[in-house]
């Protein structure tokens, strides 16, 4: 996997840090590839009284070049509605929206369940289950199977498996910073509160390791919703991804 590299021109660092607007441009060797094309990734930060400030965008020609796919990956939604506003002049636009979930502290009155029956085992995820977790990934069209491995390799991920076969029911891993993502569960082991009980020991583990918890969970996945704000998750904004095509390209 090659590695992923962040730059930011000094001088333009300088501008944009004055103004408060913070504009990251980040390419993705093999990881980002929305139907099947490699798009340069970028991420903008704003504070939220100077969203006039990203007016700055529309003539930034160093570090994005609008002529070309742009990948926008969770950026807060307001700042995203001013892309938006230039942008429809130039291209069109595909947005996946996201309400970012976040647990400062673990609730102390929710004991930690236990595993339901001796039949099932929980144990850290390895390179033999990165295939079947991606596989299943909502967004794998988008993250490369590459970006999981790393995962697995460096981050608590966690699955539970059947003990006589040693299948692999349910997981659920941590990304970067405090992030918790992929919380899957294999149709044949749904409604035993597997994955209930990933999300509560995640959190706790994301917790103990200095991390502030948090997940993205789709605007109308009312049982996620639900499950999270039971282990003391609060919403604190929204986010969008997006795939931006000029119309040169559409």
């Amino acid at each position: 996997m090659q590695v992923t590299y962040c730059f930011v021109s000094y001088q333009l660092f300088s501008i944009l840090t004055t103004r408060f607007v913070f504009l990251t441009n980040l390419h993705f060797c093999f990881c980002l590839q929305p139907n099947g094309l490699l798009y340069e990734s970028f991420s903008v930060y704003c504070p939220h009284d100077r969203l006039d400030c990203l007016s700055l965008l529309q003539t930034e020609d160093i570090l994005i070049d609008w002529t070309k796919p742009l990948f926008i990956n969770f950026i807060h939604s307001d700042i995203m509605n001013r892309i938006e506003e230039f942008y429809r002049e130039i291209g069109t636009l595909e947005t996946v929206y996201g309400d970012v979930y976040m647990c400062a502290e673990p609730e102390e009155d929710i004991s930690v369940l236990q595993l339901p029956d001796e039949e099932i085992v929980m144990k850290q995820l390895n390179q033999e289950n990165v295939e079947t977790i991606h596989n299943l990934y909502p967004a794998n069209d988008m993250e490369d199977i590459d970006i999981f491995n790393v995962l697995v390799n460096v981050l608590p991920a966690y699955g539970i498996f059947e003990s006589s076969s040693g299948k692999l029911a349910a997981w659920m891993m941590q990304s970067y910073y405090g992030a918790m993502f992929s919380m899957q569960t294999l149709p044949e082991f749904r409604r035993k509160g597997y994955g209930y009980y990933l999300a509560q020991y995640l959190t706790r583990i994301v917790h103990a390791r200095g991390y502030i918890p948090f997940v993205v969970i789709r605007p109308e996945n009312d049982a996620s919703q639900s499950l999270y704000m039971k282990l003391g998750f609060r919403k604190v904004y929204q986010t969008t991804r997006a795939i931006l095509t000029p119309k040169s390209q559409g």
